[in-house]
């Protein structure tokens, strides 16, 4: 799924581990949901659009289709 969390968080100037250190997840999980490779739980979407004061559709896009479907 798309998503504009690299895009926000260069925007405030933190490092990959800044954010997994805000959100209580590895920098690995933090490049996997920058890069598409995974879509965060409901409770992490709801953490990373706290931690980025917006709502969960601010953050992906959920109209772009998967290119690896199960």
């Amino acid at each position: 799924m798309k998503n504009s969390l690299q895009k926000r968080r260069l925007d405030r100037g933190w490092s990959q581990q800044h954010l997994a250190d805000e959100l209580g997840v590895s920098r690995q999980t933090v490049i996997s949901i920058e890069r598409g490779r995974f879509d965060p739980s409901l409770p992490l979407a709801f953490r990373l659009a706290a931690v980025f004061d917006c709502r969960i559709d601010e953050l992906f896009d959920p109209q772009t289709e998967d290119p690896h479907p199960s």
